[in-house]
């Protein structure tokens, strides 16, 4: 892909009819949400290690501590903050739906799906940990109990058998429920409730919020990093 750019660069060159027009400081900054939109972070040994905002992953590149890894049909090329930017020229002639850009006062700058930062070899601990938002996503942010999908702020953790009960705090014994469910099921059992589990809660095989990222066609590149992780790299909701 390096080579293709090139040849992009070499031939808007000779059709440009001359300097390109500053941009106005008047035009709207860039949305908060592409500042917010995931970036996976690699090691040097091409590990995924953490999934940053890209408002961090810019800080990065800009200072020089990583790199961009940008895929394209099954190849990857890697790219410096400032070759990023001559890449992204060239992007944003043929800008995809999925794309997230960045909208300074004098360029545009499309957000990366991958870095891999220079001088970090650590590989981190495969550990899934069980708290809220794991729950959350495990059971796909749909109500346990009603079968109904809600927003996380309306949604909580109930023990499927309640921990005044002795119930424990463990994958097998705790699912994702609204807060009327919630309030209905009180201190009971769901039997003592009258309410049906939709799904027996389990330990997930994977990641659960990573499986929810890959869903979106925006980080389908990820999966080429994926393989085989199971734990937490700090992606978030």
């Amino acid at each position: 892909m390096h080579q293709v750019l090139k040849a992009k660069r070499r031939s808007r060159r000779r059709q440009s009819p001359g300097p390109r027009p500053s941009v106005s400081s008047e035009e709207p900054a860039a949305p908060s949400s592409s500042l917010q939109a995931s970036v996976l972070v690699l090691n040097r040994q091409y590990t995924a290690v953490h999934v940053v905002t890209a408002r961090r992953a810019f800080g990065l590149l800009y200072r020089e501590l990583a790199e961009v890894i940008h895929v394209d049909q099954g190849s990857f090329g890697t790219y410096s903050f400032h070759s990023w930017r001559e890449v992204s020229e060239l992007l944003a002639e043929e800008k995809q739906p999925h794309d997230d850009w960045i909208r300074t006062v004098s360029f545009e700058i499309r957000v990366p799906r991958v870095i891999r930062l220079l001088g970090f070899d650590r590989v981190p601990r495969q550990r899934l940990n069980l708290n809220r938002r794991n729950v959350l996503a495990r059971d796909a942010h749909v109500c346990q109990y009603c079968g109904e999908r809600f927003p996380t702020p309306q949604l909580s953790v109930d023990h499927v058998v309640p921990r005044s009960r002795g119930g424990q705090t463990t994958w097998e014994n705790v699912v994702c429920a609204c807060l009327a469910c919630n309030i209905r099921k009180g201190g009971q059992t769901p039997k003592e409730a009258k309410m049906l589990l939709i799904h027996r809660p389990t330990r997930p095989k994977r990641n659960p919020l990573l499986l929810l990222k890959l869903h979106n066609p925006k980080y389908a590149s990820w999966r080429t990093w994926l393989e085989g992780v199971l734990g937490d790299v700090g992606v978030g909701d």
